[in-house]
């Protein structure tokens, strides 16, 4: 079973890879980085479950962080605001 799902994890990896590569305009691109840092921390328990390490967990839920902080930047950036506003 955890194969199946590593399988669509990464079916939605290639597919947010393209939409990075070929997206229209920065916003489509932001929101495919944004899901593929989602579509990681998913990899990453899918690791926690299939190792039974709580490791991965703590990795999954720093890469969340830091994959929703890097968003909200872009975000302002692609606004046009500083980062300090």
């Amino acid at each position: 079973m955890l194969t199946l799902y590593t399988l669509g994890l990464t079916a939605c990896c290639f597919l947010c890879l393209y939409r990075i590569a070929a997206g229209p305009s920065a916003p489509d691109r932001t929101v495919a980085i944004d899901i593929l840092g989602i579509v990681l921390v998913g990899f990453c328990g899918l690791l926690s479950l299939s190792t039974g390490q709580d490791f991965y967990l703590n990795v999954a839920l720093g890469w969340a962080l830091l994959s929703f902080i890097g968003t909200i930047a872009l975000a302002k950036f692609l606004e046009g605001r500083r980062f300090d506003e």
